[in-house]
């Protein structure tokens, strides 16, 4: 890509859990760089998502949403949230036009009025609300902040989305690329690999142990054939009964898992891939400080 970058920075993604915070990225970049479930709290880093321009790049920072935490982990992702926001030159605070506004969406905007930077509100879901429902919608988001600029989007769909992208490029400030033009995020390939399986997973047991999911990868380079890539990896859970949950009778839900997966791990990495998993047993794993460092939260 041939490019005459003058301006760049970072602009962080923020809301409370499961109000399309993960699927806004993915429209903005164009492709997907963050995992997406209908399950809040799936988001558990900070997820850099990098568009370049012709003369802008602009270096999305997708946050997991703030909520009150139950155990450790909960609390360890909302620091991760807010010491995403230091340094950040533009904020977008997103709410679920669907559900409407409520104290959780007051908290998130009075903890990025306070950062002294460009806010854009984002009114998002108004593909699931009517167009009369949009202006009072609209209204009350922008009670909650002094925003530079409110836009309704639909992410789902991508409906306004290269509206709200230019908006936020134009208050990017002066300076060179941050990172090289081809880049469309700075997350290591294991990890993009070890988010996509944990997708799968949570998406396929629904809601019966989506949050004491976790996902390594143990192992990753050339297979035995040619033009393959071996994938070991471990899904951990916290307890027996939800690891026999996981493998399911026969194994079947674990090769649904590693199924679902495999398209997804072959585009990404562009060779065939062979995907091995194994489930483990990491007792309470969200709440023990040694057990989140080791499985990199």
């Amino acid at each position: 890509m041939s490019t005459s970058v003058t301006a760049s920075g970072v602009c962080a993604i923020v809301g409370r859990p499961n109000v399309g915070k993960s699927t806004l990225l993915n429209a903005i970049i164009g492709e997907k760089v963050a995992i997406t479930t209908r399950i809040p709290q799936t988001t558990r880093h900070a997820i850099r998502g990098i568009l370049t321009r012709e003369d802008v790049q602009i270096v999305f920072v997708d946050t997991p949403g703030v909520h009150k935490p139950k155990t450790l982990l909960g609390s360890r992702l909302n620091d991760i949230a807010q010491a995403s926001l230091s340094g950040v030159d533009v904020a977008v605070l997103v709410v679920d036009g669907a559900k409407g506004i409520g104290t959780g969406d007051a908290f998130m905007a009075d903890l990025v009025s306070g950062l002294g930077v460009p806010i854009i509100g984002v009114l998002n879901k108004v593909d699931r609300i009517g167009k009369d429902a949009q202006l009072p919608a609209i209204a009350a988001l922008a009670e909650l902040a002094d925003f530079d600029e409110i836009v309704p989007v639909s992410a789902r769909r991508g409906e306004q989305v290269e509206v709200l992208t230019d908006l936020i490029a134009a208050r990017m400030p002066e300076g060179p690329a941050l990172y090289p033009a081809e880049m469309v995020t700075d997350s290591e390939e294991a990890q993009r690999v070890a988010e996509i399986v944990r997708e799968k997973a949570m998406v396929v047991m629904r809601e019966e142990v989506p949050h004491s999911i976790a996902v390594t990868v143990e192992e990753m380079g050339p297979g035995r054939s040619e033009n393959v890539t071996a994938i070991f990896a471990s899904i951990y859970v916290e307890r027996d009964s939800q690891k026999g949950m996981v493998i399911g009778r026969q194994g079947a839900v674990l090769a649904q898992i590693g199924t679902d997966a495999r398209p997804e791990l072959e585009a990404l990495l562009g060779t065939k891939v062979y995907l091995d998993l194994r489930v483990k047993i990491s007792k309470e794993w969200q709440r023990d400080p040694k057990k989140l460092d080791k499985l990199g939260y």
